[in-house]
């Protein structure tokens, strides 16, 4: 087995969800977390368990009152399953100040949302994991494997043929199986449609419009199907940069989705051998670098706030970062040992915000300024964006 530091610190004196996609760890990371003395786990997938307690809800009270008082923590893994669940959960937590701490994970907050449920009214945190990061992996990361396969920890630390087997499961089982069932969608043609195209759009901006003619769909319907990729979590919006947050708003989003490896799939590309150089490695070397830095983002809790910048002439910024103390970093993305052509969405951004640093984060070997423009090797680049101490706050897992 491999052994991985996990950089998601999670509260051990705080009722919190974990969300997160399929695969990424979840309950690997609790049952690791949580030493097995002094934890009652309950796992929803587990038809006899799910079986049982859909059917009568109280049960879980009654057996969580009845435990010893070792027993500090219960988890509920894929809480969604049966949301009635939170109703018992908030009641224990409320009325009769049980002394144990929840710990709700899912694959998304969806389903217990749109359904009503019981989010515990404040008094439960929110976490959310993400496939392996680059400072995860450390030593056994490969870039190149990364962005063929991704960084779910089941494909990544598989071999290349089991790999390829599990991504296409993933796609075929889950999003296209489970997201539609989520989704509740009378044209289930029309949907897995969606999918292959919003993967085929994946970094662009979305042009609903065309979308819907393609999948002859209301652009309603798009604008509700890309909800619910990001509701559970199977990719992010990106606004576009503008100093009015009313026109963010207006215009037009980018998405991406959450894994390398994943979108290959979806595109029918299952572990593409990537050629250095090309157009396609280029757009997944960028959806590699834009997913690190959402993940790091979450869980060093610096709340940049992520943009895109593009003008009506075409002036482009791959991604911009404000800070919560309102300083703005202009990041443009490249793949290349000896990247050129990135001065001009930068400059362009510039003189809206003359203050902003411009970045260009590559495979460069060593770091240089063009100008005023610092063009960084990525990792070193990342570590200056996000500096804290990634040796801290981790938990191993074993994969």
């Amino acid at each position: 087995m491999v052994l991985t530091k996990r950089l998601l610190k999670l509260p051990e004196k705080a009722h919190f969800f974990l969300f997160g996609p399929r695969q990424t760890g979840k309950s690997t990371l609790t049952r690791e977390y949580f030493p097995k003395s002094k934890t009652k786990f309950y796992d929803l997938l587990n038809s006899k368990e799910f079986t049982r307690l859909v059917a009568a809800p109280h049960l879980l009270r009654e057996e969580v009152l009845s435990l010893k008082k070792e027993v500090t923590h219960i988890v509920i893994d894929e809480v969604q399953r049966i949301p009635s669940l939170l109703d018992e959960v908030h009641y224990m937590i409320e009325s009769l100040s049980v002394d144990k701490i929840f710990v709700l994970s899912g694959s998304s907050a969806r389903k217990l949302k749109r359904g009503g449920a019981n989010m515990l009214g404040g008094r439960a945190w929110t976490r959310h994991l993400y496939p392996l990061s680059y400072q995860e992996l450390k030593e056994n990361f490969i870039l190149d494997k990364a962005l063929s396969f991704g960084t779910l920890p089941s494909v990544y630390h598989a071999d290349p043929e089991t790999a390829e087997e599990i991504l296409d499961s993933y796609v075929e089982t889950y999003l296209e199986e489970e997201i539609k069932a989520e989704a509740l969608v009378r044209n289930i043609g029309a949907f897995i449609k969606f999918l292959s195209l919003a993967a085929s759009e994946s970094g662009s901006i979305i042009n609903f419009a065309n979308i819907s003619r393609e999948t002859n769909t209301s652009a309603a319907s798009i604008k509700e199907y890309y909800k619910i990729l990001e509701d559970t979590l199977v990719g992010s919006f990106l606004l576009p940069y503008s100093k009015s947050t009313r026109k963010r708003l207006s215009k037009h989003p980018k998405f991406y989705f959450f894994d390398t490896g994943v979108l290959l799939a979806l595109r029918k590309r299952t572990c593409a051998q990537l050629e250095p150089a090309t157009k396609e490695y280029g757009d997944i070397f960028e959806h590699f670098i834009i997913n690190e830095i959402i993940k790091l983002n979450k869980y060093h809790k610096t709340k940049y706030e992520l943009l895109y910048y593009r003008t009506s002439s075409g002036a482009e910024v791959d991604l911009v970062l404000i800070s919560p103390d309102q300083k703005t970093y202009a990041i443009e993305i490249r793949s290349s040992e000896n990247p050129r052509d990135y001065k001009g969405g930068l400059k362009s951004l510039q003189e809206l915000e003359p203050t902003a640093r411009l970045i260009c984060l590559s495979k460069a070997s060593n770091f240089r300024r063009d100008d005023d423009i610092e063009v960084y090797p990525w990792k070193e680049g990342l570590e200056l964006l996000f500096r804290v101490d990634i040796q801290s706050n981790c938990v191993s897992q074993q994969f």
